[in-house]
């Protein structure tokens, strides 16, 4: 991953949009280079291109707003001709046409903003080139995040519906094994299940799961489904046995997915990897989101507190008069690194005797749980930026209470 280097005097806003975008392009005393407006298509990519080519000043920045998917075709276009690009967080553009004095809404305006922005502040801009490879694991990331989420939602639906169809099953076995999903795809309610016969349901039941146990839990099940009070409708038997095929389905593009990424980013970070696994409770999975969503390099942070503020864990600051005091959490960055260190915290809380005890000792002092899981977080935090920094792995003793 090369970092964007040099001093420059030539700056060049680019906004946009689905089908086009909108170029300005100035100098370091803010006169005019150029202004164009393209299609987002490889005549368009060339028009910009031969633009950049002609201007006079030796050394230019480019930078554009991170849409959400938008941006990536010209981004890395640019990037490969070897242009100094940089995207930019919308939220900061916005906030600084808030202090502009005239405010007027076009996409050409929008164009000359960022590079008035970038001529302002691209001494302070510290990010880098994102290389193809981090793109691809960030969206490979964020998939399997995605993957969760829609896992989460069908078992929930499954819960509902089973607990129409056959209430009394989760309380004899753990639906979401294999063994009862293939199980329930064959006989989706109580009714299907009562007449079934007993050496098919024994052998619908994975070898592995139940072994020589399969026989006497298969007379249990047909046992309870005789006495449940389950409703028999092929209605919701037939939604029930679609949603677990799809959860099947999203079982095993977890897998595939998760397997992926964690060959990838070994490839890339294996020993930052292997420093955050040393502590309890973050295994291989939970640290590759980490770094992937925190730029795959600790060296672009000065201070921990950064990636605190980039996840949106920092807590806003109101004023009132002369008093000045903290609230809740901005929630102003990265949603998904924000939802990463969540998870993460509450598994070292419950796996690590270290984060435990500083969970239960702000507990003790009167921290509601979310706000002493949000204290856990920053030490968490504190303590994986110096691991990383350091090149060291997690040591009890040096973080003991």
């Amino acid at each position: 991953m090369s970092g964007i280097k040099g001093s420059f005097n030539g700056f060049v806003g680019i906004d946009v949009s689905k089908d086009k975008f909108d170029v300005c392009g100035i100098t370091s005393d803010e006169a005019k280079l150029f202004q164009l407006s393209a299609t987002m298509d490889r005549k368009g990519f060339d028009k910009l291109k031969g633009h950049l080519a002609s201007v006079s000043v030796s050394s230019v920045l480019i930078g554009m707003e991170s849409t959400a998917s938008y941006h990536v075709n010209l981004f890395s276009y640019l990037v490969s001709e070897g242009y100094n690009v940089i995207l930019i967080n919308p939220l900061l553009i916005s906030n600084y046409v808030k202090m502009q004095l005239r405010k007027t809404k076009t996409d050409k305006k929008d164009a000359v903003v960022i590079a008035q922005f970038l001529r302002t502040n691209g001494d302070s801009l510290i990010q880098r080139v994102t290389s193809s490879l981090i793109s691809d694991l960030r969206d490979l990331a964020r998939q399997r995040e995605s993957l969760v989420d829609e896992m989460t939602a069908l078992k929930m639906e499954i819960k509902r519906l089973l607990n129409i169809t056959f209430p009394e099953l989760e309380h004899m076995v753990g639906i979401f094994t294999k063994s009862i999903l293939k199980l329930l795809q064959r006989y989706p309610s109580a009714f299907a299940l009562k007449d079934a016969d007993l050496g098919q349901l024994s052998q619908t039941l994975i070898a592995d799961s139940y072994g020589h146990k399969r026989e006497a839990f298969a007379t249990e099940l047909i046992k309870t489904a005789h006495t449940s009070i389950g409703s028999s409708s092929p209605a919701k038997e037939m939604i029930l046995k679609q949603k677990i095929a799809l959860l099947l389905h999203l079982e095993d593009a977890l897998q595939e997915i998760t397997d992926v990424l964690i060959e990838m980013s070994r490839k890339l970070m294996e020993e930052d990897i292997n420093i955050m696994t040393s502590i309890k409770g973050i295994g291989d999975k939970t640290a590759v989101n980490f770094l992937i969503e925190m730029g795959c390099d600790i060296n672009q942070y000065d201070r921990s507190g950064k990636i605190i503020a980039m996840a949106g864990l920092d807590p806003a600051v109101y004023q009132s008069g002369n008093h000045e005091g903290k609230g809740r959490i901005t929630k102003r960055g990265n949603r998904h690194l924000r939802r990463v260190i969540w998870l993460m915290t509450t598994r070292v809380i419950h796996y690590s005797d270290i984060f435990k005890a500083y969970y239960l000792r702000r507990r003790k002092e009167g921290l509601p749980y979310k706000m002493a899981v949000l204290a856990t977080a920053h030490k968490l935090i504190r303590v994986i930026y110096a691991m990383l920094t350091q090149r060291t792995s997690f040591c009890p003793q040096a973080n003991s209470l």
